[in-house]
């Protein structure tokens, strides 16, 4: 009885050593993450699915991740103002619907991001609140 809980004990400690020794912007992208798909899962999914797969022809996947990383700079616009007369092509397909504005701060945006580019496939690592002032006001 004493030898598994001495097991189960060190696993658990063993355990507690590894992720503390997580950098700081790590855990700080693992707190985005975890945030940003609250959001996703709120505001995101019913559109563009729980998998980022989309919704035939209305929202585009979020799965192609050269289309992600070439716009990522646009993604802040595309969640602030919305988008209603762009044209993309993902994955080969035409989008031309549109999509709602969310007046988010810019800290949801930067953990939305997070959690969209390292996602469905993709991994792009972090995108702070300075990164979306920055990309905001080069929107068009």
């Amino acid at each position: 009885m004493r030898k598994p809980l001495l097991a189960l004990t060190f696993l658990i400690t063993l355990a507690c050593i590894v992720y503390s020794c997580q950098n700081a912007g790590q855990l700080q992208q693992d707190v985005y993450y975890v945030n940003g798909r609250d959001l996703y899962i709120r505001h995101c999914q019913n559109c563009h699915g729980a998998n980022g797969e989309g919704l035939a022809l209305l929202a585009p996947p979020l799965t192609d991740t050269a289309s992600i990383k070439e716009n990522k700079s646009k993604i802040a616009c595309f969640i602030k103002n919305g988008i209603s007369d762009t044209t993309m092509i993902i994955a080969g397909k035409k989008y031309d619907s549109r999509m709602p504005d969310f007046n988010f701060a810019n800290i949801d945006i930067a953990q939305l991001v997070v959690y969209v580019t390292n996602s469905f496939g993709n991994k792009q690592g972090m995108y702070s609140p300075e990164q979306v002032a920055k990309d905001l006001k080069n929107c068009q």
